[in-house]
């Protein structure tokens, strides 16, 4: 399992995060939890499910690149 934790702060002084998530489910395949919201507030979650590692390691990559491109930061 591998974790991707991002945050971002704007003029308002609100915390946003973003949370990308490599996992093994239950059935032997590669999920992708993507996970996005205010800091303290109910986030949105968005769960994608790849056959293999590579392609799973791919798309977390890309979807964590949009974010730091969009203003996020490691913390």
């Amino acid at each position: 399992m591998a974790i991707c934790l991002l945050y971002r702060h704007n003029s308002r002084r609100a915390k946003w995060y973003y949370r990308v998530e490599i996992a093994m489910n239950l059935f032997s395949e590669v999920s992708v939890l993507r996970e996005w919201g205010m800091a303290g507030g109910r986030g949105q979650t968005v769960i994608n499910i790849y056959g293999n590692l590579r392609e799973a390691s791919t798309a977390a990559d890309r979807h964590r690149n949009r974010a730091l491109s969009r203003g996020y930061a490691r913390s």
